[in-house]
């Protein structure tokens, strides 16, 4: 059960040279930090055609790619150093739930802003965002106690603290995109970004089904340690959601201004405004946790 975990209480140097090493969470660690630099690589492409500092109607979408880069290098940090010492791995993966919280935000924000139909804004404009924010605290805050509070023997419970509001959040994120895809016209001009919002909602649902069941390891208990295991795959197909989702974005930026800029009008810096809140917000409530997992431990962050 031991071969291929690392020992506590190394150097920091140790764990960042893992990096190049084979160990149960290596791939864990790789399969975002590509996709991060595959973003990285995107947003400089976008900013030679994209005027993120003096288009008022590219801040969500500068917001969204921080947010989905963010999220990444959050993950692949915790996985890579989570290892050194208890309280290393609670602070990391509350590090981890931040960076959650703040992906969960700007999909909202990206869906709402660009993607949405004039019809679904009519419905929802006076709770989504608001809506929005709440349930992305509550994802970040969920995590962060089921971590701290349940071990395997409350598996339930632990589960319900993380999966139900960040469920709630996925319905309430996503429901834009649905609601183009079914209303969208059958025989009308062909749209791209159909394709790509098709794709995100496939690869998240298929990635959503490999985090709640520990398949193909429970087929083969002790032969999944290196490769293979279910959250290996759900990190494959959230980095495919988000790679598509980001590409629907910026196709609905680029060919939809005439609906979003009349949807919208000038309240971009209010939804900036809302990203800076849920930051701070989640950010505060993961030190608080940590600061709660220091005294429970009684020891001092090695």
């Amino acid at each position: 059960i031991h071969t291929g975990y690392r020992p506590v209480q190394q150097t920091w140097r140790y764990y960042f040279s893992t990096l190049f090493q084979q160990h149960n969470e290596a791939v864990n660690v790789w399969t975002h930090l590509v996709a991060a630099l595959v973003l990285l690589l995107r947003f400089q492409q976008l900013s030679l055609r994209v005027d993120f500092g003096q288009d008022l109607h590219a801040q969500p979408l500068l917001i969204i790619l921080a947010a989905s880069i963010t999220y990444l290098t959050f993950s692949s940090l915790a996985h890579l150093l989570q290892a050194k010492s208890e309280f290393w791995h609670y602070s990391f993966f509350f590090m981890d739930y931040v960076g959650v919280a703040v992906y969960q935000y700007g999909s909202a924000l990206g869906h709402y802003y660009y993607t949405i139909e004039p019809s679904w804004h009519e419905r929802v404009r006076g709770f989504y965002m608001p809506m929005a924010v709440l349930l992305a605290w509550l994802s970040c805050a969920g995590s962060c106690y089921a971590k701290y509070q349940y071990h395997q023997s409350a598996q339930l419970l632990g589960r319900l603290c993380q999966e139900l509001p960040s469920g709630l959040a996925y319905l309430l994120d996503i429901s834009p995109v649905v609601h183009r895809l079914c209303t969208a016209p059958p025989s009308g001009r062909p749209d791209p970004a159909l394709l790509y919002h098709k794709c995100q909602v496939l690869f998240f649902l298929v990635g959503a089904f490999f985090f709640s069941h520990p398949y193909p390891e429970k087929w083969f208990p002790g032969k999944c340690h290196f490769f293979g295991q279910s959250h290996q795959i759900f990190h494959v197909f959230l980095v495919l959601c988000t790679l598509a989702q980001i590409e629907a974005v910026v196709l609905d930026y680029e060919s939809r201004r005439h609906i979003y800029s009349s949807l919208q009008g000038d309240l971009a810096h209010n939804f900036s405004a809302l990203c800076l809140f849920t930051v701070t917000c989640s950010v505060l409530t993961a030190a608080f946790m940590a600061r709660k997992v220091k005294n429970k431990l009684g020891l001092k962050p090695s």
